[in-house]
């Protein structure tokens, strides 16, 4: 082994930890002894999908943005996913996914690394079947009724499927699935069908959600990713459906809108009756130790928090990339 130059006190080394100042060829003799370990970070994460739009012409609700997590829940009923392993002072793409339209499109993916996640589907519509998303959308109603999609898997649930049950300007639409639950098919043309329920993720904790407004917070716990409800017809008798748990739209009376999708949920629109209505933004959360920083690029818009022995970095629209030290 080389000597050691160094000031202050004597530089120490194990497999585990490494601390003092080491000189380029003491670190090169030491990693192939297997005792100088790699100063890498875990990371933590939540990362979900903007949601789907909902149709107009009878349209299904929207489903939920792709949730994929590392704390309390993940989506699709999946296994709960590890922290990623990440170098100091390297670059880390993130991307936070836009909701989709009210006409056509789904959510868009959001980043962080080489964790991805899809877009929520739009909605069923009069004539046209919804298409798979994060989570699916939902069936629509009435007598040429597009039929529901499919969700992917470990990132959300299919959307309720379509009710051709009808009758004069009567017909119900199906809920939009959430990451955490199927949506709920139209029982009749009367009554349209709820979102999928989102899924909790207290990665943030519920006072820093609020004064960030992402997630939907309920008691102390936040959810994400909650799917659209489905429309009813001008002469239904009965309700709407109303939106996840985790900011999914309320549907709507025709010829009345819907909710959109909340901000930075992922949630899907709810069936509208008017011009269609659009998902909400996803979010990109990431925690890791205190003792880190976090350097964040220009185009991500970012809020860093701490809590307890984390740090805990919330990115709320944007893409760009991110490094450790």
């Amino acid at each position: 082994m080389a000597k050691y130059g160094y000031t202050g006190a004597k530089p120490t080394q194990s497999s585990s930890s490494n601390s003092g100042v080491f000189g380029v060829n003491d670190v090169v003799e030491l990693l192939k002894q297997g005792k100088y370990k790699l100063q890498t970070v875990d990371i933590d994460y939540l990362v979900v999908a903007g949601g789907g739009g909902a149709r107009y012409y009878q349209g299904g609700g929207g489903g939920a943005g792709g949730l994929r997590s590392t704390v309390d829940n993940t989506g699709g009923g999946g296994s709960l996913e590890s922290s990623l392993t990440v170098l100091p002072s390297t670059n880390y793409t993130v991307t936070v996914g836009a909701g989709g339209s009210n006409v056509t499109t789904t959510g868009s993916s959001s980043v962080f690394s080489t964790i991805s996640t899809v877009g929520g589907a739009r909605g069923a519509y009069q004539g046209g079947n919804a298409v798979v998303g994060g989570s699916g959308g939902g069936g629509s109603g009435g007598g040429s009724a597009g039929n529901h999609s499919a969700g992917t898997a470990n990132q959300g649930y299919a959307g309720g499927a379509k009710q051709t049950q009808q009758a004069h300007w009567r017909y119900g639409s199906s809920g939009g699935g959430g990451a955490g639950g199927v949506g709920e098919h139209a029982p009749n043309y009367d009554n349209g069908g709820d979102g999928g329920v989102g899924v909790i993720s207290n990665i943030l904790s519920a006072t820093n959600a609020a004064s960030s407004s992402v997630g939907e917070v309920v008691s102390s716990d936040v959810y994400y990713g909650g799917g659209g409800g489905g429309v009813i017809g001008d002469n239904s008798t009965g309700s709407f459906g109303v939106g996840g748990t985790g900011g999914g739209g309320d549907g709507a009376k025709n010829p009345t809108n819907g909710s959109s999708g909340t901000a930075n949920t992922g949630g899907g629109g709810g069936g509208s009756g008017g011009s269609g209505t659009g998902g909400g933004s996803g979010v990109v959360i990431l925690r890791y130790p205190s003792t880190k920083t976090i350097t964040v690029g220009a185009g991500l818009t970012s809020t860093t928090y701490t809590e307890s022995s984390n740090k805990v970095t919330v990115f709320t629209a944007g893409t760009g990339t991110v490094s450790f030290g």
